[in-house]
């Protein structure tokens, strides 16, 4: 049985928006083939959390472009505050509702064939190279209905490759600024890290549609190939008129290695996924997620690991604080494969209670196919410890600056593995308005 959710655009909608884009012939098939297979496809089932009443249909989605600048003085204050003053990103992408307002890549890069750019001006520049990586590996268009949805609309994103051998210690870093308050952001971001290169990347959703709904359903791409190395680094904070499908999934190869670093800060009913698969032997994740909840808000987060390859080591870390009626659900699955010997998976699920009516589920799993593996898994869901408490109150804080100590002391495993400081201090921020 499928669950019904309106598809709010036909066919000929689809059509006309690819021949506006002047998109590849391979793009218009796709995003019609994605139609017709979102129309019979069943909603996502995350556990514990009934999404079928969320608003995934009702939306503004016309190409909508956003003013250009020319200074990160321009911007607003609020975004100005991911970058440091005395050192602006030389690798940076800003993308204004649906158009680019902002880019900038440096030249060495440029020379050592990096591409660094937005989706559509990657779909035409480098058409052959999107559809290697365009929803093949780590995720597919029929996975389920938002998925499908998402092939079918997809209005903005960007793109990121780095060649073989190419090392960028500086980095990468996109903005996506949903500056209108109506408008949907059906965001595909691919990173690609061919062999032995290695790249940081750190992407931020900022909004301010406190009232007026709207959908962000945004689907990343992680490719790291044999001997590659990808940091990425994320903050989302969508206003509360958002509701937020969130699908981060990455592929490692032999000797590859993907760690995350996620800030889930948004103020609207969320459910978020971030899958890694380690296909090649020696191939490595860290998972790290970090989310504060408040008001009626409902937040289902699944991080997952999933070791095909021999002597794979994959470990969750996700830290969430909870307050007012909100609810949070987090689920760690690692997953060792039949054939993944030697393979490492431990995982830590730990959330802190604000408030005697928020809701906080910690559910570890562990799915083993091999017997000469090792694996363990720790979640806790409890309140702020009065021993901490005490002592802090013993030595002059305030009750107030004692539980914020604890709780900047709770989320900092997490928060401290941000790869830029201006983000993990934009991030601390965001934490600081969300608790107080």
């Amino acid at each position: 049985m499928t669950v019904g959710t309106k598809l709010p655009y036909d066919k000929e909608y689809i059509e006309q928006f690819s021949k506006d884009r002047n998109e590849p012939e391979w793009v218009k098939t796709l995003r019609l083939q994605a139609l017709e297979q979102a129309e019979v496809l069943e909603m996502p089932k995350p556990d514990k959390t009934k999404i079928t009443r969320w608003n995934f249909s009702n939306f503004k989605h016309e190409y909508t472009k956003g003013e250009a600048i020319t200074s990160i003085n321009d911007l607003p204050k609020e975004i100005q505050e991911y970058f440091d003053e005395e050192n602006i990103p030389e690798n940076l992408l800003i993308q204004r509702n649906h158009s680019v307002a902002y880019a900038t890549l440096s030249k060495e890069l440029q020379e050592k064939g990096v591409v660094f750019t937005d989706i559509f001006t990657a779909l035409a520049n480098h058409s052959e190279l999107v559809e290697k990586y365009f929803m093949r590996d780590a995720v597919s268009v029929d996975q389920n209905k938002l998925t499908a949805l998402h092939a079918a609309l997809f209005n903005g994103g960007a793109f990121l490759y780095v060649p073989k051998n190419v090392q960028i210690e500086d980095p990468l870093q996109v903005i996506f600024w949903q500056e209108d308050p109506e408008l949907a952001l059906v965001n595909h971001v691919i990173v690609v890290a061919d062999e032995n290169s290695k790249l940081t990347y750190v992407e931020n959703y900022i909004s301010n549609n406190e009232e007026q709904e709207t959908v962000a359903n945004i689907i990343t791409e992680v490719i790291a190939l044999d001997n590659a190395s990808i940091s990425f680094g994320a903050v989302d904070n969508f206003a509360a008129g958002t509701t937020s499908y969130v699908n981060r999934r990455g592929v490692a190869y032999r000797n590859a290695s993907i760690d995350w670093a996620l800030g889930q800060m948004n103020e609207g009913n969320t459910v978020s996924e971030n899958i890694t698969h380690l296909i090649g032997d020696g191939s490595t994740s860290k998972a790290n997620a970090v989310s504060v909840g408040r008001g009626k808000q409902i937040q289902n987060f699944t991080a997952s690991i999933d070791q095909h390859g021999k002597a794979t080591d994959g470990f969750i870390l996700q830290r969430g604080v909870m307050k007012e009626k909100a609810t949070m659900i987090f689920n760690a699955i690692g997953k060792i494969e039949h054939g993944g010997t030697k393979a490492n998976s431990e995982q830590e699920s730990r959330v802190l209670m604000l408030s005697p009516d928020a809701r906080g589920d910690a559910n570890p799993i562990l799915l083993i196919e091999e017997d000469d593996v090792t694996a363990g898994h720790a979640a806790s869901v409890g309140r702020v410890d009065p021993m901490q408490m005490y002592y802090l109150k013993s030595r002059g804080l305030t009750t107030e600056e004692a539980e914020r100590l604890i709780i900047h002391g709770f989320l900092a495993p997490v928060v401290d593995q941000l790869p830029i400081e201006s983000v993990k201090n934009q991030l601390k921020q965001v934490i600081e308005r969300k608790v107080y």
